[in-house]
């Protein structure tokens, strides 16, 4: 990836955490220098990543081609001098204070002034490490998760003295390798280890007073977090003498709540995995995870208290970085707030050490639901960056966003400073399309106009992204969907890198796109184009996009802010206006001719192309709803000839009828539980 090619990184140690990082890294496009004491430990650190990656070749997730690729990117030697001109280096070796504090001396008389130090610890103060070297300012935590390969969090510590260049960089070399970075404060266990590590000893806790047996212990905790593995099968799993050493350093920082029961440390004593066998007793459900509840919804809340983490930040905490299915925060909206409150004075009252959060305090007082703030706004030289801050849910649009989103853009127009808004998505995705979730609802409780609602708003939004005085701008720097690609194409101008995408999977979820996908592509492109890429869902690549006029600028991501910069001070221009379309389009145009979108939908290959993608694209289109590629190819041929206002309204009139089709709610169903729709009617001929 050219993007990447003037930034160099190193991570020290080629242990499993190291070698994972790197792996990471090197996935992505970025050059990565592997470093350990010794050829042997170094060549070690290269056969777990050789692993990693071919057990992903197994299971298809890379290619023999993108696997030499990965391994062409990473240098691995024992010489620290390699380092020198790094731009961050990542140290990843024995969680020990002066383990690591004599990795960074040495860092310190090597690396250049630019170089940052990043330290990949679960629980050690930023603060004592950063005092090993005569650059606190570029110094700076970097909590991976395991496997760091896989795992997309990373929490990213601070210190009292970190500049925030640093944490800038920081922050824009963990996007680079599509990590969802959380800023926390440097304190004991972060945001995450802090309360996940009290889910695991106060699980032990309720073991050691006899409530229940492990086995009933995990099948509780298991129901009560939606979660794949119970505390006792966890610490199995990644060391029971790890749930130890976080234990009692907890106990010691913060208070003695967090102190370890004895019997963990007789269980590390033995060298002994948790015993899992045993009955499981369903009567002890509640009051299990009544205990367990409170201690993470104190634990979580004392933490806000103390501005270690926003709620926001706490929940993709837990959701991200751990694999829950909801957060601290919202599943305190589960049970109750107020509940959730009576629940934590009931063991603050009985256990030394444990605190009553102000925060939960005060949210039971008002008796409502703890909000989430999704979208933030940040101005810069005149440029109000308006970012939808989700990528748990890889940023999808649903009420709450869009209101939110409406909010902020409203602000950033009335902002007198603001000569131009870019719009952006956190993490690796720029939006991934509408909450599927919200529509199945709508359907299934027999509330479409709710959607139809949802719609309108979402194009009356847009419609003000089109229209707005100020230069809007769509920073297209990762994948969209459905939605997230039609708010792109709303937008005045796309500046996108070479990891942005947009694609219309609509048609094999049954419905089709109703934020102006078709509408907005077919005054791009023409309706021949537009039915290729809305009927087969194919996705459409940052350099397709710029090739057919799509997108205003293509760049490497470090140019993002220059490009958007320059098209502002540019001025107001003619996204519609005529360009020529490349030849190499010339076949797919042909294949959704009227005439051979006739044969298609009727289960026939289309004429005037090679027979390959003839028989490729009827294949395709063999599993989207017929009725749903019907009704987008007529709304097509009547927008073709429409205003941009004019579409919208035809758009809109097509949603009850489609949302009550049996294909709908087969398609959206479908796909939320990852499965391939089959739908009842499909081409003739092909079902």
């Amino acid at each position: 990836m050219k993007m990447t090619n003037s930034l160099k990184v190193g991570v020290i140690g080629a242990g499993n955490m190291g070698s994972g990082i790197a792996q990471k890294m090197a996935q992505e496009g970025l050059y990565v220098t592997l470093v350990d004491v010794t050829e042997k430990q170094v060549q070690r650190g290269i056969s777990i990543i050789s692993n990693t990656l071919n057990e992903g070749i197994e299971r298809g997730i890379f290619s023999a081609n993108d696997v030499s690729e990965t391994l062409a990117r990473v240098h691995a030697t024992s010489d620290y001098e390699a380092l020198k001109d790094a731009d961050l280096v990542v140290e990843a070796v024995f969680e020990d204070e002066k383990v690591k504090g004599e990795v960074f001396a040495k860092l310190d008389k090597i690396c250049d002034e630019k170089t940052i130090f990043a330290t990949n610890t679960s629980g050690i103060y930023i603060r004592d490490l950063a005092k090993y070297t005569n650059r606190p300012d570029k110094f700076i935590g970097m909590h991976y998760f395991y496997h760091p390969a896989k795992n997309r969090l990373v929490e990213v510590i601070p210190h009292e003295g970190t500049s925030k260049e640093t944490i800038e960089t920081t922050l824009f070399i963990g996007k680079l390798h599509n990590k969802t970075c959380i800023v926390v404060k440097d304190s004991p266990g972060f945001a995450v280890n802090r309360y996940f590590s009290t889910f695991l000893t106060e699980s032990i806790y309720l073991l050691d007073q006899g409530v229940a047996n492990t086995a009933t212990i995990d099948a509780a905790a298991k129901q009560g977090f939606e979660i794949g593995m119970g505390p006792f099968e966890l610490m199995n799993v990644t060391g029971i003498p790890i749930a130890l050493h976080v234990s009692e350093y907890m106990g010691q920082e913060v208070s003695e709540f967090y102190s370890p029961a004895d019997l963990l440390r007789k269980q590390v004593e033995l060298k002994q995995d948790w015993d899992l066998s045993g009955e499981i007793d369903e009567s002890k459900f509640q009051t299990i995870k009544r205990h367990l509840y409170a201690t993470i919804f104190g634990v979580a809340g004392a933490q806000v208290d103390e501005g270690v983490a926003s709620i926001e930040d706490t929940d993709r905490g837990a959701k991200i970085g751990l694999r829950w299915n909801l957060g601290p925060f919202e599943l305190m909206n589960k049970v109750g707030v107020q509940e959730a409150c009576e629940m934590v004075k009931e063991l603050n009252a009985s256990r030394s050490g444990f605190h009553f959060p102000e925060v939960l305090r005060k949210q039971a007082e008002k008796g409502l639901p703890f909000e989430f703030k999704y979208v933030d706004v940040e101005v810069k030289n005149d440029i109000a960056y308006i970012t939808i801050n989700r990528p748990e849910a890889m940023n999808a649009l649903n009420p709450v966003v869009v209101n939110q989103l409406e909010k902020a853009f409203e602000e950033a127009e009335k902002d007198p400073k603001v000569k131009g808004i870019a719009i952006q998505g956190a993490g690796k995705a720029f939006v991934a399309g509408a909450d599927i979730k919200h529509f199945i609802e709508c359907i299934q409780t027999n509330q479409v106009d709710k959607n139809v609602a949802f719609t309108r708003k979402g194009h009356e939004l847009f419609r003000r992204f089109e229209m707005s005085e100020k230069l809007t701008i769509a920073v297209l720097d990762g994948l969209s969907l459905g939605g997230g690609s039609e708010l792109a194409l709303a937008c005045q101008a796309i500046v996108a890198t070479h990891q942005g995408s947009m694609g219309f999977p609509e048609s094999g979820l049954g419905i089709y796109p109703g934020l102006g996908g078709m509408l907005r592509t077919n005054h791009h492109i023409g309706k021949e184009l537009t039915k290729y890429y809305t009927f087969t869902g194919k996705t459409i690549p940052a350099k397709a996009l710029k090739e057919l006029g799509i997108v205003t600028e293509l760049v490497d991501m470090k140019d993002t802010q220059a490009a958007i910069e320059k098209i502002v001070a540019n001025g107001k221009f003619n996204k519609y206006g005529e360009r020529d379309i490349p030849s190499s389009f010339e076949e797919f145009k042909q294949a959704f001719s009227d005439e051979n979108v006739k044969r298609m939908l009727n289960g026939e290959k289309p004429e005037g192309i090679r027979n390959e993608l003839a028989e490729k694209t009827l294949k395709i289109l063999s599993n989207k709803g017929l009725i749903a590629l019907e009704t987008m190819n007529d709304l097509i041929n009547k927008q073709t000839d429409l205003s941009i206002d004019e579409g919208i309204e035809l758009e809109l009139d097509g949603l009850v009828p489609i949302f009550k089709t049996e294909d709908a709610l087969t398609g959206l169903i479908a796909v939320t539980n990852g499965k391939q729709p089959v739908f009842k009617t499909k081409l003739v001929g092909r079902a």
